[in-house]
């Protein structure tokens, strides 16, 4: 298989002066890249001491299929078990829509789109303030 700039998959990582790491994905996120995130996830939550927040800069993502969103959900769970919380930062309407299609929106239903979003003070988003889905096949 030929290499294209296209096929280009690159995550940098930082710690803000606050402790908030921050992981920049760029590419895809699939089969051959979700290994990646979680070990560099893992690695940040791992510090000593860990970050308050850990987030995840998906502007420049491309594409996030099954395993892709397999790996965002075990960094999710992994950041709830350090203490952290997770944030997807600047999500492109491809991850959203795939995180609404799977049901799984609501796993990050209070982590924000972009770093100056909803502030600490904001109620929760609930299910209940979300129009009805049209029953499949409508």
């Amino acid at each position: 298989m030929t290499t294209t700039p296209d096929d280009t998959f690159e995550l940098s990582t930082a710690v803000d002066d606050v402790g908030d790491a921050r992981i920049r994905i760029t590419g895809d996120l699939d089969w051959d890249s979700a290994d990646d995130l979680t070990e560099a996830a893992r690695a940040c939550l791992r510090a000593d001491p860990p970050p308050r927040q850990l987030r995840l800069d998906c502007a420049a993502m491309t594409l996030c299929d099954s395993l892709g969103l397999a790996a965002l959900l075990m960094v999710q769970r992994e950041a709830v078990a350090a203490g952290a919380r997770l944030r997807l930062d600047d999500r492109p309407a491809h991850l959203e829509r795939l995180l609404e299609i799977t049901g799984t929106d609501h796993v990050f239903n209070d982590v924000g789109e972009s770093a100056g979003d909803a502030s600490p003070d904001e109620p929760e988003r609930t299910d209940s303030a979300r129009p009805p889905r049209a029953p499949h096949g409508s």
